[in-house]
C-alpha cells in the first residue's frame, strides 16, 4: 500500500489524531472466549489501529475489553469508548464507574441512543472537565432520531457522535453529517455492514476492476472506504470476532480513498 500507517483523521475538538479504523464489540465481545478476540485485538493494533468501542448495553463486553487488552498488553495504547445507557443521575454515575473499572479507563462517554441524555449531559461535562473522561457523545441507532440528534449536535456541542451510515443507509449525509462537520463534531460510524446483510449479494460478485483504483482487495475495504470517503466521517467500527476478517477490515484505512464519483458508482454497484 502506498500509506506505511494506517490514515489518521483528527477529532476536530482537540485536533488529536485518530486512526479511520476501530472496532465495535456488539455481540462478538459478549463472550468469556479470550483467544480469538485477543487475535482480533492485535490484528487491529498491528495495523495502527486504536479505537474500541463498547456498551453495558453489551453484556459481558466491556469486561472482555478490558481482560482482552490487559492479557495483550495493549491497554495504555487504546483509545476506549463506551457508554451510559440508563435513567437517573446516581444510576449514570455507578453505571459508568462500574465501565471505567472494567476497561481499565475510558477515553470517550457516549449517552447510549439518547437515554435520559439531559440528566447525563451535565454529569460527562464535569468528569471531562475533571479529566475523568477526556471526551462525551452521544449516539442513536436509527435514522429516525437523525433530527433530535443533529438539535442536539447544534445546541450542545458533544465531542463526538455515533450513528448508522454505510452504502445502504445513506440518510445521514442529508442534514446530519454536515451538521457535525458544521460543528466540529467527530463521528462514528456503527453498522458500516448492516449487520453483514451488505455481503449478502456482493459475495455472488467477482469483486470489481476498479476496486483497485482505491486500492481495495475485499468488499469489505470497498465498503469502509465508502464511509471514509465522505469527509465528515471520522472512524467506522466494524465489530467482529475473527481476526482473518478484522484484518482484513483494517486495510480500508491504508492507500486510496474514493472520490464523490467514485462514490456514486459504489452505490450504483451495491444498491443500484
Amino acid at each position: 500500500m502506498a500509506a506505511p500507517r494506517m490514515r489518521t483523521r483528527p477529532i476536530p475538538r482537540s485536533g488529536e489524531q485518530l486512526p479511520v479504523i476501530g472496532m465495535g464489540t456488539w455481540r462478538t465481545f459478549d463472550t468469556e472466549q479470550r483467544d480469538e478476540l485477543g487475535s482480533v485485538v492485535r490484528a487491529l493494533f498491528d495495523a495502527g489501529g486504536s479505537l474500541i468501542d463498547s456498551s453495558p448495553m453489551y453484556g459481558r463486553s466491556e469486561t472482555t475489553v478490558g481482560e482482552v487488552l490487559a492479557a495483550a498488553g495493549l491497554g495504555k495504547r487504546a483509545f476506549l469508548a463506551t457508554k451510559v445507557w440508563t435513567s437517573g443521575k446516581e444510576a449514570g454515575i455507578a453505571q459508568m464507574r462500574s465501565s471505567i473499572e472494567k476497561m481499565g479507563h475510558v477515553d470517550l462517554m457516549q449517552i447510549h441512543n439518547l437515554l435520559d441524555w439531559r440528566t447525563h449531559l451535565s454529569t460527562l461535562r464535569a468528569w471531562k472537565e475533571a479529566g475523568t473522561i477526556r471526551y462525551w457523545g452521544i449516539t442513536h441507532y436509527s435514522p429516525s432520531a437523525f433530527g433530535e440528534l443533529e438539535s442536539i449536535v447544534r445546541a450542545e456541542k458533544p465531542d463526538f457522535v455515533q450513528l448508522p451510515y454505510s452504502v445502504g443507509v445513506r440518510e445521514a449525509e442529508e442534514r446530519l453529517l454536515p451538521a457535525c462537520a458544521e460543528n466540529g463534531v467527530a463521528v462514528l460510524v456503527m453498522r458500516p455492514f448492516e449487520g453483514g446483510s451488505l455481503f449478502g449479494d456482493a459475495r455472488k460478485r467477482p469483486l470489481p476492476g476498479w476496486a483497485k483504483e482505491i486500492d481495495c482487495t475485499s468488499w469489505a475495504q470497498i465498503f469502509l472506504k465508502f464511509i471514509l470517503g465522505h469527509p465528515a466521517v471520522t472512524c467506522p467500527i466494524p465489530a467482529s470476532s475473527n481476526p482473518l476478517h478484522m484484518a482484513d477490515d483494517v486495510r480500508a484505512g491504508y492507500g486510496r480513498l474514493p472520490d464523490e464519483a467514485m462514490r456514486r458508482r459504489i452505490v450504483q454497484e451495491v444498491a443500484g
